[in-house]
């Protein structure tokens, strides 16, 4: 009769194993949450990266297609009006008045952009045989800040040399 007892017996839960099997569950939610909001800060810093790079190769290649003479001029919005004039006076940017390091800047969703030119020779763009290109792309993460660095060298396509 006890062997009967403890294999057919048809007593419910108790309440100690209700609460454990409870307990149990509320963990592994607790996990899965903490699983879940680590992800998103991933993706979230990782698709931050991505526009702040995105956004510096893009400038890169606006200033490689743009015609010589309006290299100093941004037109962001494509509206045909520049949006920024390029300078050399250690304001936005630009790290020195006067240094010959041409600058320009952007902030767009989180990501502080600055892009410059700098031309071989100081004087007009015209006498210039090549520029050098740069720009660089600031984001904030969890993990503090961070920057992507692209850059490039134009000439001058009508550019003849020096007499």
């Amino acid at each position: 009769m006890t062997r009967d007892r403890f294999c057919c017996a048809e007593n419910g839960a108790s309440f100690a194993e209700v609460f454990v099997a409870m307990a149990l569950t509320l963990i592994g939610l607790a996990g899965a949450i903490g699983a879940f909001r680590a992800a998103e800060r991933s993706l979230r810093t990782g698709m931050v990266a991505t526009q702040a790079l995105a956004l510096a190769e893009s400038r890169i290649e606006a200033k490689r297609s743009m015609r010589w003479d309006r290299l100093f001029l941004d037109d962001l919005n494509h509206d045909g009006v520049p949006d920024v004039v390029m300078h050399d006076d250690g304001t936005d940017g630009d790290v020195m008045a006067g240094d010959g390091v041409y600058s320009g800047s952007w902030d767009q969703d989180g990501v502080h952009l600055i892009w410059t030119v700098t031309p071989n020779r100081s004087g007009p763009l015209s006498v210039s045989g090549h520029v050098l290109i740069e720009a660089r792309a600031g984001y904030a993460a969890d993990d503090g800040q961070h920057e992507v660095r692209v850059g490039t060298l134009r000439a001058n396509p009508v550019f003849v040399g020096s007499p």
